[in-house]
């Protein structure tokens, strides 16, 4: 409970800091076409409702994939947000010409680094016999939009 509070007097403040909140963020974004640049980086765009783009959900270039961070933001514990982020990342591998078998690398960022062994039970075996290397901290303040955890990953595209 009092990580969770920390979290919720943290956003608060950055949140005030911004003048928008991590909800309003999500609110007014949303995924584009893919696009294609003249050195052959295929991005999927997240945008603004002016279509000014956000940031890439997703990046594939040189046969490689690379994969924003996916969190969770809705009420629930650390299994029910792994499910979804593993769900999400798989979403946006596959749209990539990508899976969760081809992923070498993820990153995953934890809101409390007491979630680690809960976090383990839902993450083993998505990624297929031959899981990938890994990376996993605690983040200090929590992660965006009051996720539990957040992951991001790399693949190879085909």
């Amino acid at each position: 409970m009092k990580t969770q509070n920390r979290r919720s007097i943290f956003k608060k403040m950055f949140a005030g800091f911004l003048g928008l909140s991590t909800a309003s963020i999500a609110a007014n974004a949303s995924t584009t076409q893919s696009s294609v640049d003249a050195s052959g980086k295929e991005v999927f765009n997240v945008t603004t409702e002016q279509d000014i783009p956000l940031f890439s959900g997703a990046t594939k270039f040189a046969g490689m994939v690379f994969v924003a961070g996916k969190g969770a933001h809705f009420e629930g514990d650390i299994k029910a947000h792994t499910d979804h982020v593993l769900k999400e990342l798989e979403k946006e591998l596959i749209k990539a010409g990508s899976s969760m078998e081809k992923v070498l690398k993820v990153n995953v960022y934890l809101a409390d680094l007491g979630d680690y062994k809960q976090m383990n039970e839902v993450f083993k075996g998505r990624f297929g016999p031959n899981p990938p290397v890994r990376t996993t901290v605690a983040t200090y303040g929590g992660v965006p939009g009051n996720s539990l955890v957040e992951m991001d990953c790399i693949a190879i595209a085909n």
